[in-house]
């Protein structure tokens, strides 16, 4: 995602059945004005339209699904119980 000049940015990778969701980047200017939520949101709204389970090793990711627990079904049932643990 491209703002004023700057990348926001989400670093996945896409398996047949899967997908892992590694970074989640947002510059510093840019910060507080909801574009990593956007990012999650579509990349996750992405993964439930293509039928894929989401294992989110990123931390703004797997804060934003504890956060929107109507994600929660994309996750594992191992990876999700890891997920509210923390």
């Amino acid at each position: 995602m491209l703002v004023d000049g700057l990348r926001a940015l989400m670093t996945y990778r896409r398996f047949p059945d899967r997908i892992v969701f590694a970074h989640t980047e947002v510059p510093q200017p840019l910060e507080g004005q909801g574009l990593a939520a956007k990012l999650a949101r579509v990349a996750l709204d992405f993964a439930r339209v293509n039928r894929l389970r989401v294992v989110p090793l990123c931390p703004y990711v797997s804060s934003f699904i504890r956060k929107h627990p109507e994600y929660q079904d994309l996750v594992s049932s191992g990876d999700l119980q890891r997920l509210l643990s923390r």
